[in-house]
């Protein structure tokens, strides 16, 4: 009973190993290299791969050395077929101790790898492994390993080939060696998205509109890398004309913008920025930043009276009085809007229609703890410390006294 519950606990070790650990990606047995090579005694041979497909970020290989007349049991492809993920090689997963060939014979041999014809080439005229990418120097008669972009110079390195080079030990027979190549294909990088393309992508992302109002736009643009690829593969992205990426990168971030929390940070932070420039007295910056908002239709009262504010500052009363309006249309309770309106009628020559507002809301206050009068004279100083002077200014601050 016990030596049962091990066999259970042991494959549902492994079968959950395999779960957890998969990629996202497949064994491409169409384009794998399946070759027997004859090498003649005292020779050396160098054999290509088939060409990689586009997003192969691995390799599985073996090689077996056969005696005369002997045959393969199984290919490596169907060996292949009990391991769907490259990882679980590495990791000693139930199909992996079955990668190394059952049979081999006594003959022995030496190889190396190559990321390029011209290194291959070299080899097989000197025999000299010093710029191969692996090399096995001690002879076997069989022999198996994973290659991968992660840990190894063959597949980062490589053009969409390996090349293998043989040597041969025996010294009077020819050798049968049976080389088995399989490549890994990660479904995402197979549609063309390697990192100099996805960079590409994110670089023009933050050149656009949307992206420069951004303090932060990197999850704006990745999320907008995501809808592309996933809509096209690179080439085909590539064959669009001009006209129609610059529709879907516009398609793609109005749809990122609206639907995450994108948009509200994005004008919080607009705001942060108006209100820092305006304390800094770079009333014209802070400016660009509110009309950036009221454009966008993202504006609320309080952005009206922001931008009232530094209208009146920078003596732009006309502007100021229609800005403070289409506050007013928002919220005709905030006061703080009906105060900068009637300073901005005050000093544009409106004594009239400033006195009725200064009267109005005198008994008021326009915060939980600053008085109407408290802000008027506030204002006043404030007015007067960046230049703006009116003989109407203390006429006001005596109305309010009776």
């Amino acid at each position: 009973m016990q030596k049962k519950n091990f066999i259970f606990l042991f494959l549902f070790l492994i079968s959950t190993n395999t779960i957890f650990s998969q990629k996202d990606g497949y064994w491409d047995k169409t384009r794998a290299t399946t070759e027997e090579i004859t090498v003649s005694a005292r020779d050396r041979i160098v054999i290509k791969t088939q060409d990689f497909p586009e997003g192969t970020t691995e390799v599985v290989y073996r090689i077996t050395l056969l005696d005369k007349n002997q045959q393969m049991v199984g290919s490596l492809v169907s060996v292949l077929k009990a391991i769907p993920d490259p990882t679980g090689i590495s990791q000693g997963s139930a199909g992996a101790v079955f990668i190394l060939s059952k049979i081999s014979g006594d003959d022995k041999c030496k190889y190396a790898v190559f990321s390029s014809d011209q290194l291959a080439t070299q080899y097989k005229e000197s025999g000299k492994t010093d710029d191969a990418c692996l090399v096995q120097d001690t002879p076997v008669s069989k022999d198996a390993k994973r290659l991968s972009t992660e840990k190894s110079t063959c597949m980062r390195s490589n053009s969409g080939n390996l090349w293998f080079g043989f040597e041969s030990k025996n010294w009077i027979m020819n050798q049968k060696i049976i080389l088995e190549v399989v490549p890994w294909v990660d479904n995402k990088l197979s549609r063309g998205w390697t990192l100099a393309n996805r960079k590409a992508i994110i670089d023009q992302c933050k050149t656009s509109n949307l992206a420069q109002k951004m303090t932060n736009s990197d999850d704006f643009c990745v999320c907008i890398l995501d809808k592309i690829q996933t809509k096209y593969k690179f080439k085909e992205f590539q064959k669009l004309l001009a006209v129609e990426r610059t529709k879907a990168f516009r398609d793609f971030g109005n749809s990122c913008f609206g639907e995450s929390s994108l948009s509200k940070s994005v004008y919080d932070d607009l705001r942060k920025q108006a209100a820092m420039l305006a304390k800094q007295g770079m009333q014209g910056e802070a400016i660009t930043k509110l009309t950036t908002i009221i454009n966008d239709g993202k504006a609320t009262a309080l952005d009206y009276n922001a931008i009232g504010s530094s209208y009146v500052l920078t003596k732009q009363y006309g502007k100021a009085i229609k800005f403070l309006k289409e506050g007013e249309k928002l919220d005709n309770t905030e006061l703080l809007i009906q105060l900068n309106l009637a300073h901005a009628y005050l000093l544009n020559d409106n004594f009239s229609s400033a006195k009725a507002i200064y009267k109005e809301y005198q008994s008021q206050n326009v915060t939980d703890s600053l008085s109407w009068t408290q802000k008027v004279k506030q204002d006043f100083a404030a007015f007067k410390k960046v230049g703006i002077k009116n003989d109407d200014f203390e006429r006001v601050l005596k109305l309010m006294d009776k």
